[in-house]
C-alpha cells in the first residue's frame, strides 16, 4: 500500500487549518482595531 496519499492529505489539512485559524485570527484583530479606534475617537 502507498503511504504518500495519506501524507500528502495530512499536509494539505494541517495548511488548510492553519490558513484557517491564521484568517480567523486576523479577521478578529481588525475587528478588535476597529472597536479600539472607535472608542478613541470617542474620548
Amino acid at each position: 500500500m502507498n503511504h504518500w496519499p495519506f501524507i500528502i492529505a495530512a499536509y494539505a489539512l494541517t495548511a488548510l487549518g492553519t490558513l484557517g485559524v491564521s484568517w480567523t485570527s486576523w479577521r478578529a484583530m481588525r475587528s478588535a482595531e476597529a472597536r479600539a479606534d472607535a472608542l478613541r475617537k470617542e474620548h
